[in-house]
């Protein structure tokens, strides 16, 4: 299965955010959507992602001035992507490597859409129960 199956089922919409707005904005945002993270655009191009962890960082850090703190201080910048075409064993492998748990989905330079790690896993084991019953269906058929 491949990147593009879980994008047609959870839909292509992605929530982002501008570098400026502030950790108490982004934290309100990701509570109200109920999403583990937002993209950080700027003029339509990725500047950096910026996830729960990255907010809980930031107040454990400073906490009297975290809710003041702007995305840009805070986001990953060297943002890890997929593309489209990518399959879900792949995409498990580069989750896991570099502990990351969000995957912008970038094809030709634009943004496509946004995978989590529950999206992928989700996904996975649904290919694999249908694998499973596929087999079992073949064996009790030669039977």
């Amino acid at each position: 299965m491949k990147v593009d199956a879980i994008l047609n089922a959870k839909g292509r919409e992605v929530k982002t955010t501008g570098p400026a707005a502030t950790l108490v904005t982004v934290a309100q945002r990701l509570r109200m959507e109920r999403i583990g993270a937002l993209v950080v655009l700027e003029n339509g191009r990725i500047l950096g992602i910026v996830s729960e962890r990255d907010i809980v960082h930031a107040f454990a850090a400073d906490s009297e001035r975290a809710a003041d703190i702007e995305v840009a201080d805070v986001m990953t910048r060297n943002v890890i992507s997929c593309g489209p075409d990518d399959s879900l064993t792949r995409i498990l492998g580069l989750m896991t490597r570099h502990r990351i748990r969000h995957l912008p989905v970038v094809q030709d330079g634009q943004l496509q859409g946004l995978i989590s790690i529950g999206d992928v896993v989700k996904h996975r084991l649904d290919e694999l129960e249908m694998e499973a019953g596929v087999l079992r269906d073949s064996y009790f058929a030669g039977r």
